[in-house]
């Protein structure tokens, strides 16, 4: 599997140090390059590319700006490259696979690409159960009813946990699994998301999703899981997909991959 790639960094430099060590990478492919943020999103839209290498502080566009720019079409996978560590937190809020220090170490940007290649195999399973989804929707809908209905046989939910530590910022939070309201993934780091705190648990969302209630909670994005206790409103969007307002106020992106889970929603 190739990965079709874009560097996005305003010094020339930065872009020439990352794809020397991007060559020792044979399944990456560097489709395209820029220099700023408004190139880096008509790059994204025409190119369709599976990964994005982003610089954050940029003139005009920054890196954010860039990933908020891609709120109308399916987004790549981002890894922030920055000379700065104060953009952490906000990089995994928006979603990062990794976060990236300039002079780019080899060992972690090796890292970064295996979660990258683990990101797009599990995109790849996604759109083939959802094709075989539609295959038997058709050529046998009362099966389809049947695997639809499967979860009346799903283990008891005293098996799922109720309260989760997490280690943050030198404390650890007892948080109550009820009062989660969102989880978004950046690596091997979750950040997890209640009413009225964000916490950072290092580790990984497939360990995570073990440990919760899938009756309560569920993934509505490659890197998104919602509680959908927590859900008010279903707002439709374009291309199939459609946001999900929270208790909290807060909108959650559902892409066309996980449509089903809205189902439950519009009886």
């Amino acid at each position: 599997m190739t990965i079709r790639t874009i560097l996005v960094d305003d010094e020339s430099l930065a872009i020439q140090g990352l794809k020397l060590r991007l060559q020792a990478h044979e399944d990456v492919e560097i489709i395209e390059t820029c220099t700023n943020g408004r190139e880096a999103i008509r790059a994204i839209k025409t190119h369709k590319p599976d990964l994005v290498f982003l610089d954050i502080q940029m003139p005009g566009f920054d890196g954010f700006s860039v990933v908020q720019g891609m709120m109308e079409v399916e987004p790549p996978l981002f890894i922030f490259v920055t000379a700065y560590s104060d953009h952490a937190i906000r990089a995994f809020e928006a979603q990062a696979v990794d976060y990236l220090m300039k002079p780019v170490d080899e060992g972690r940007l090796a890292d970064a690409l295996d979660r990258v290649r683990l990101r797009l195999s599990e995109k790849k399973q996604v759109q083939e159960a959802e094709k075989l989804r539609e295959v038997l929707a058709e050529v046998a809908p009362d099966a389809m009813h049947d695997f639809a209905n499967g979860d009346e046989d799903a283990p008891a939910s005293n098996r799922f946990e109720k309260l989760i530590n997490i280690k943050d910022r030198g404390q650890i939070f007892r948080v109550d699994v009820d009062s989660i309201e969102r989880i978004d993934a950046a690596g091997d780091y979750m950040c997890i998301y209640t009413a009225d705190n964000s916490l950072i648990l290092r580790e990984t969302m497939k360990d995570l999703e073990k440990r919760l209630d899938p009756r309560n909670f569920q993934r509505v994005h490659r890197s998104t899981i919602v509680n959908l206790s927590q859900v008010r409103q279903v707002k439709p969007h374009t291309n199939g997909e459609c946001f999900l307002v929270l208790e909290s106020g807060a909108q959650v992106k559902v892409s066309r991959s996980y449509r089903d889970v809205v189902a439950r929603f519009v009886h």
